[in-house]
């Protein structure tokens, strides 16, 4: 019969459990103080990270393991003093080794009563986190150098905003750029860097909304100095989100890039200015040409004797020469935007061909012609002069891009509604070129870009012909492979309208009437010309060369059954005064205007117009059109 207690058996075997327990756990120091801080038990890690044995630390002092300055301070007491009152002691700190070195140490005391509520001592738990002390200071120190490098950025605003875009902190660039301090804005809203009409249209919130979206949010446009000064900046906006994804904020970069843009925009305009002056210079040459032709025609007429046949060829001559300088100012005009494009029904399977004979002038003789044009296309809505201008433009690219020969293509098609824009005809321009690598490609439609070397090129054809397309209403693409050549389509509006007139279509002698006219023109050679021929057709004629003149004598009861008017002329009445006023004063009275310029603000106030130059055919079949149908007010 055993004599042992099975109580007193029971707690020895629980507290030897308890103590291979401690003993096991290799992370932490766990041990026991007596009520004055001397070690009571030693766990075997403590003895590892301590460098003392059981033996050699039972009944020492817990501020053994403190530094001298600790101890001087009495840091071990007061420890074992707030543990004691409070139940728990926690903290962080240098420990020292056996061997006097230091590791960085996560400290617990807690405090140990009997069942009485008597402190019987301190259980202690010690962690050596030096590797991790070392990481957090690591981390702390590259902070830090961050916002030494951040702070010493002088070229760049870098700045942080919280999730509702209000400054969090700023740095020396932002204060040199925006000119605020950081007391100043701190707290602040960012949109106070923005103009009032991007404030108004929400573009700060729209940018952070973008940002938290998007990812990043960048851009260039106006900003605000302190002092109410703009400047152009660079701006990029990126979130910060916390590790579980959380918006927190946004980092916010500004760069003042107004000397770059300035820079910029004088290339640009120096490019636009040399590309202008080519222009011209096409230009001044190709209507010396048309002069050349019509001095030519008129010296052979002046000479006697001039047999009809040679006379009418010569006369034709004239007149297609004037024709061509009258497309020539209307291109000009419409890439200037001086002159809307005339939209009108075109039927293509007249104006293609034509064109055919004037892109075998424009290209080479190494380069082969082909043309596919099926005989059911539809009529289209557009100008058939910028039609022309567009596909010549299309040639001599073509024939640049084939500068060892090659073959250009003309083709076009009926393209049934898609679905976008109803039905189209589509007009491809196609070469066996060089062809363009696709960074290239996407910019050639762009107003200047070119790859022609300097003298070569304007980088203005493409773009017209972009624009062509779109205010016809439809559009133009372009395909290109490098060495493969390069493909331009042009996407035309079927129209349902029947087009009025042949391209080329033979003249008609004028046919004259009886009319009063009074015209007003300032051209001291113009006029008397326009004037000889309107009477030569049998009308009277009465030229005055301002609209103030024409007003006078009407007032005086002059009697006139039309009114012909240039627009641009001197003195405060010019001619579209000069229409309006006879509307008001006399609104039976039909009123024709002409001019060089642009005939839209003339035709949107109700008035016939005729285009500089014009035929005098076309001219009495405007007279005859007014006379039947005068305006009205």
């Amino acid at each position: 019969m055993s004599t042992q207690d099975p109580v007193h058996g029971d707690l020895v075997g629980a507290e030897q459990r308890f103590q291979l327990l401690v003993d096991g756990i290799s992370d932490y120091a766990i041990y026991m103080l007596d009520p004055n801080g001397f070690v009571s038990s030693w766990n075997a890690r403590a003895g590892r990270f301590k460098g003392y044995e059981t033996n050699e630390i039972l009944g020492q002092h817990v501020s053994l393991f403190y530094t001298e300055d600790d101890r001087k301070a009495g840091v071990p007491e007061r420890a074992l003093a707030i543990a004691g009152a409070d139940g728990r002691f926690e903290a962080e700190g240098w420990r020292v080794r056996k061997d006097g070195t230091r590791f960085w140490a996560s400290v617990v005391i807690e405090a140990v009563r009997d069942a009485a509520g008597v402190l019987v001592g301190f259980a202690k738990i010690t962690r050596d986190i030096s590797e991790r002390r070392l990481a957090q200071q690591a981390l702390h120190d590259s902070e830090q150098r961050f916002r030494l490098l951040v702070q010493g950025v002088t070229d760049y605003a870098i700045y942080m905003l919280d999730p509702t875009g209000h400054v969090t902190n700023w740095n020396t660039g932002a204060q040199r750029i925006k000119g605020y301090s950081r007391e100043e804005i701190i707290g602040e809203h960012f949109s106070r860097f923005y103009t009032e009409e991007d404030r108004a249209d929400n573009l700060p919130g729209r940018a952070l909304a973008i940002a938290e979206a998007e990812g990043r949010f960048e851009r260039e446009g106006w900003r605000v100095r302190k002092d109410g000064s703009r400047f152009w900046a660079h701006v990029i906006i990126d979130p910060i989100r916390d590790p579980a994804g959380k918006l927190i904020g946004f980092a916010k970069i500004t760069r003042d890039i107004t000397e770059r843009r300035e820079w910029e925009e004088r290339l640009r305009h120096s490019q636009k200015m040399e590309a202008i002056g080519q222009l011209t210079g096409g230009l001044a040459h190709d209507f010396n040409n048309l002069l050349q032709a019509i001095s030519g025609c008129l010296e052979m007429l002046a000479r006697n004797p001039v047999d009809p046949a040679r006379r009418h060829r010569l006369l034709e001559g004239g007149l297609q020469a004037v024709d061509r300088g009258r497309t020539l100012i209307h291109q000009l005009m419409t890439f200037s935007r001086q002159r809307p494009m005339d939209l009108e029904a075109v039927d293509l399977r007249d104006v293609l061909p034509g064109c055919l004979g004037l892109i075998r002038q424009v290209v080479r003789g190494d380069i082969e012609v082909k043309a596919t044009l099926p005989a059911d296309l539809w009529p289209v809505e557009t100008d058939p002069v910028q039609l022309e201008v567009a596909l010549l433009n299309l040639a001599a690219n073509a024939r640049d891009a084939m500068p060892n020969g090659g073959t250009l293509t003309l083709g076009a098609r009926n393209v049934p509604d898609a679905g976008r824009r109803g039905d189209m005809v589509e007009i491809e321009v196609g070469d066996t070129g060089m062809g363009m690598a696709p960074d290239v490609a996407s910019r050639a439609f762009d107003p200047f870009f070119t790859t022609k070397p300097l003298g070569k090129g304007t980088g203005l054809g493409l773009s017209q012909v972009y624009g062509f397309a779109r205010q016809s209403g439809g559009e133009a693409r372009l395909s290109s492979r490098p060495g493969r050549g390069t493909t331009v389509s042009l996407s035309l509006p079927r129209t349902a309208r029947v087009p009025q007139r042949l391209f080329g279509a033979a003249r008609t002698e004028p046919q004259g009437g009886s009319a009063r006219i009074l015209m007003a023109e300032d051209d001291a050679v113009l006029g008397p010309v326009i004037t000889t021929a309107l009477e030569e057709l049998g009308y009277c004629v009465t030229h005055v060369g301002s609209g103030q003149e024409a007003l006078d004598l009407m007032d005086r009861g002059g009697a006139y059954d039309l009114v012909f008017s240039d627009i641009v002329m001197p003195g405060a009445v010019n001619g579209l005064n000069l229409a309006r006023e006879i509307r008001r004063r006399h609104p039976d009275m039909p009123v024709i205007l002409s001019t060089g310029y642009s005939e839209e603000p003339a035709v949107q106030q109700g008035f016939p117009v005729l285009a500089k130059p014009y035929r005098i055919e076309d001219l009495t079949r405007a007279i005859k059109e007014a006379l039947g149908h005068p305006a009205q007010p």
